[in-house]
């Protein structure tokens, strides 16, 4: 029944599905943050900088995101990340323009987050001697993270979706190895039905898992 399956590594391909969905959530997570922190920054060059940022990247579709990290800084530039290999490279760059367009969406959930937590608190913090930065990272943003663990987890099952974009610049992930087999299989439906499968045990669990967490850490106002 599954023997159009033979000679092609899936599981290596999703593999490296869930490597480009890890890094690049990871990376994400950080510069979003980052750029959370501008947007509600008492400096005007930052915020600026943030929200010009995130309403830029956000109206950009990530197929010309990840394109132009490979055409644009790599074959113009010479932006290759440190590899000598064009697989990794091209691995690389897929990680790079997933965590900027990413990141973005992670900046306005985390933002939501701070706007949840109490403005008092922030004003006690600085009557106490905390500048900025400190107040963000002491009292504000481990309130912020409880609050929107729900709204992340959905930023990271379209991240996991997302990763699909790769197969433009020849990242051999799942998206790309399926259309390998539609061109050389007649096995069409077959095809998709595994590959809509193994998406499906991707982020079914992590999505439950994280619904869960969302109400087992919610704060309580």
């Amino acid at each position: 029944m599954f023997d159009f399956l033979q000679g092609y590594d899936v599981l290596g391909a999703f593999w490296t599905t869930v490597k480009l969905t890890v890094f690049s959530a990871v990376g994400s997570l950080v510069w979003g943050t980052l750029l959370a922190g501008m947007r509600v920054s008492p400096v005007p060059l930052m915020r600026g900088f943030g929200t010009a940022y995130v309403n830029i990247v956000r109206n950009i579709p990530l197929t010309v995101i990840v394109i132009f990290t490979s055409l644009g800084l790599a074959d113009i530039f010479g932006v290759t990340l440190g590899a000598s290999d064009f697989k990794v490279q091209g691995f690389r760059l897929a990680i790079l323009g997933l965590t900027a367009y990413t990141a973005a969406f992670v900046c306005e959930a985390i933002r939501s987050g701070i706007n949840t937590v109490p403005v008092g608190q922030a004003e006690a913090a600085r009557a106490i001697g905390l500048n900025f930065t400190q107040t963000l990272r002491l009292i504000v943003l481990p309130q912020a993270f409880r609050a929107v663990i729900g709204p992340l987890a959905n930023v990271l099952i379209a991240l996991t979706k997302n990763t699909t974009v790769a197969a433009a610049i020849s990242v051999a992930e799942a998206a790309a190895l399926m259309k390998t087999m539609i061109e050389n299989e007649a096995q069409t439906l077959a095809i998709g039905a595994v590959f809509a499968f193994g998406f499906v045990v991707l982020t079914l669990p992590t999505g439950l898992l994280l619904g869960w967490l969302a109400k087992r850490l919610a704060v309580k106002r």
